[in-house]
């Protein structure tokens, strides 16, 4: 069995803006709101990590994309394919100019095919060797640039709104 997580640039993207926009919060509050502010930024960045932990696993038998079970309790989604059951991969344009795409079962059913996950192209090869689908010319959702780019925006902020609060502090204590 193999395991597939979250590409780690996509993680560490998404939970730095999480931080650059969301620890400010319980700072800027007013007094009474700041606890429940900060319990609130604490059960959404369980939430975001839960989010983001999902895991795509392939087998001798197929497909099984869900959540570790410390938080599948919340998280229900998830899928599984059996390889002869995979019968082609439908691409489908996004608004934003990407393409996605289903894997389509014999039974129709249609599942989201994961292309943000870490070592993509070594899935990609497990799944046309095993299932017999072409996969040449599949590539990820986005380029890693733009994410790359997001997480330096987001390390900014996360910086910018360090250097203020010190700033902030300082001031107020002289």
């Amino acid at each position: 069995m193999e395991r597939f997580g979250l590409s780690p640039l996509i993680r560490f993207t998404l939970l730095s803006l999480y931080f650059a926009l969301v620890l400010p919060l319980p700072v800027l509050a007013p007094a009474g709101l700041q606890a429940p502010m900060l319990v609130g930024l604490l059960v959404g960045l369980v939430l975001i990590t839960g989010l983001l932990s999902e895991q795509v696993e392939t087998d001798a038998d197929g497909i099984t994309v869900r959540y570790p079970t410390w938080i599948r309790w919340l998280l229900r989604r998830g899928w599984s394919m059996r390889w002869q059951d995979m019968r082609a991969l439908v691409p489908v344009s996004t608004s934003q100019g990407g393409t996605v795409y289903y894997l389509k079962s014999a039974d129709l059913n249609h599942h989201l095919l994961p292309q943000r996950i870490a070592r993509f192209d070594q899935f990609l090869s497990t799944v046309g060797e095993r299932s017999s689908l072409d996969t040449k010319g599949i590539g990820r959702l986005t380029p890693p640039w733009t994410y790359l780019l997001l997480a330096a925006l987001s390390t900014l902020m996360l910086v910018g709104e360090i250097v203020t609060a010190i700033w902030h502090f300082s001031t107020t204590i002289s």
